[in-house]
């Protein structure tokens, strides 16, 4: 499950609150990277491809931008697919050679006139950022319904498309439907060809960026003999549970400072060989970030090395691509009869922790065609006082595998050793409102256990006021509660946790609430002690999501005292 409800804050103790990857062709790498050899220039080109995950089909496509929705646009209705109807029954039928277009193989140039007359049903045209697409094939295998395709019936769904799910690889599941480029007026405007950024200098004279207003972050650069430090001072308090992502790949340097909607990128081609292990500090309190590399060969280096593109930008989030690193899986724990924790190790080079409450993207090629999904990443176990991930270079995915699952059903079939694509932390839930909050409440329905499941951690063991954390968990079945012992044994040790399980389709001898979520079980979860700052988070699937969030509302409970976690 993952969160598309935007808010300005990362963590209870930041005032303000992160991913710009531009795709480097290789054309603007060889004319703007100069560093004297050719091998070196060479694998510096090699560490961008390999930085930048540049499949065969390019992830995101030139035209695409596949990216989480933007502020206030949570997530889309979900229909119920008839069987037979799944993603990977979709990739199976575009993959068949039927046409899809109705065109047999031709590629045209639609006008604006031609685009309208194309508006029904059976005959479904739209456009997404300037290419055509007849979708009406595709209408019986969307997750939102025939109703929300049919929205951008004979038009441009480009603004509809990105409100609800622009991190979707649209441009390689509707190849096959692809009609044709809209005609365009020719235009008038060129573009200037600006000269290559000159190298990076003085490396005894600290190098300060865009001094543009004092709340742009800023860095430095420092070195001894045998270190480099890069010194970022975000000019604002950053959260405790880290906010900095690194990524060092055969020279190449991306650094991503997540401050809330807002992202700080630092991307170099180094001027020498450097060891992938790297070292982050941070102040929280002041926001300074110290970044240390530790070079191959003692000496001093005359600059830091060649910027890349998006070097040392501060953009908002929705306005950057996904960025993506190969993890490799080590261990798979079963959990219940169709849901295992994949442990998943970090390349050499990467140092990333994803904060509570954010998720993660992964990505893999299934039959020719890119499928990325969320995952929230949760803590190696339940069980307070320790620290439960300390060197940061693994991430643990509690994933329920489904039998028509394109992605889950690829995961299922990895092996120890086998690689998957992992983004960046992404979502924009905040800690921000649980400050002074002394009850938690938390609605969670299946795999909507997983945000949960760090959240409880975090607010047994940081969070002095909360004085009761009390989870619902909705489940189908006995057999299918995640971490019930784990859950219970918490509960027997932790006086201010509780759980309470509610089966929809229990057994004889279940002796625990039978049904689904309604008003009447809320009326009696959901008590408002006199004079406490109470909280209430949601997550599950969209139905159990959407239906909540109404009756939590119901409850007298504001938008500033309830957050819902979409997908």
């Amino acid at each position: 499950m993952y969160d598309q409800k935007c808010t300005d804050s990362e963590d209870i103790d930041s005032d303000s609150d992160n991913e710009s990857t531009g795709r480097l062709s290789l054309f603007g790498a060889l004319t703007s990277i100069f560093i004297p050899g050719f091998l070196r220039k060479l694998r510096c080109l090699q560490g961008v491809r390999n930085m930048l995950n540049l499949p065969t089909q390019s992830f995101p496509a030139p035209s695409s931008q596949q990216r989480v929705a933007p502020s206030g646009q949570s997530g889309r209705t979900k229909v119920a697919l008839k069987p037979g109807h799944s993603l990977m029954d979709w990739i199976r039928f575009s993959k068949s050679g039927k046409d899809l277009t109705g065109l047999r193989g031709r590629l045209i140039e639609v006008t604006q006139e031609e685009l309208q007359k194309h508006n029904t049903r059976n005959d479904c045209w739209t456009c997404i950022r300037g290419m055509v697409y007849n979708v009406s094939p595709y209408m019986d295998y969307h997750p939102g319904g025939e109703d929300e395709l049919m929205k951008a019936a004979g038009m441009d769904g480009t603004d509809l498309f990105d409100q609800v799910h622009r991190w979707v690889n649209y441009e390689s599941m509707l190849k096959e439907c692809l009609v044709g480029r809209m005609a365009t007026k020719p235009t008038t405007t060129f573009k200037g060809i600006l000269p290559p950024p000159p190298p990076i200098s003085n490396p005894t004279t600290p190098v300060t960026s865009l001094p543009v207003k004092d709340s742009t972050p800023r860095y430095e650069w420092f070195q001894t003999e045998s270190t480099v430090q890069l010194i970022i001072y975000t000019k604002r308090r950053i959260p405790k549970s880290g906010c900095t992502v690194v990524d060092l790949d055969a020279g190449v340097l991306r650094l991503e400072v997540l401050l809330g909607k807002m992202s700080y990128i630092i991307h170099l081609c180094l001027l020498e060989d450097v060891d992938g292990n790297i070292a982050v500090h941070t102040a929280t309190a002041v926001g300074k970030i110290q970044v240390t590399i530790h070079k191959r060969a003692k000496g001093k280096w005359k600059s830091l090395g060649q910027p890349l593109e998006f070097h040392n930008t501060f953009l908002c989030k929705k306005d950057r691509a996904l960025f993506f690193r190969d993890c490799e899986l080590v261990s798979r724990t079963e959990v219940t009869h169709n849901t295992h924790v994949l442990q998943l190790q970090l390349p050499r080079g990467t140092v990333m922790h994803v904060p509570v409450g954010k998720h993660v993207y992964l990505k893999s090629l299934i039959q020719e065609t890119e499928v990325v999904r969320p995952y929230t990443p949760i803590d190696q176990e339940l069980s307070i006082g320790t620290d439960p991930s300390p060197e940061k270079t693994h991430l643990y995915l509690m994933i329920k595998f489904y039998s028509d699952g394109a992605l889950t059903q690829h995961l299922n079939n990895l092996h120890i050793g086998d690689h998957v694509s992992v983004s960046g932390p992404e979502g924009t839930f905040s800690l921000r409102p649980l400050r002074d909050v002394a009850v938690l409440y938390l609605l969670a329905a299946g795999t909507g256990f997983t945000p949960m499941a760090r959240l409880i951690r975090l607010a047994l063991q940081e969070m002095n006021t909360v004085r009761k954390a009390q989870l619902l968990f909705f489940n189908r079945r006995e057999e299918d509660i995640l971490w019930r012992k784990e859950l219970d044994e918490l509960a027997a040790k932790e006086e201010r946790f509780h759980v309470e399980h509610i089966l929809s389709e229990p057994c004889e001898s279940w002796t625990g609430r039978k049904g689904r979520v309604d008003e009447a079980i809320l009326n009696d979860f959901l008590i408002r002690p006199d004079g406490s700052k109470c909280y209430v988070c949601v997550c599950g699937p969209t139905a159990f999501t959407e239906l909540t969030i109404r009756l939590v509302k119901q409850q007298g409970f504001t938008e500033e005292e309830l957050h819902s976690f979409q997908g």
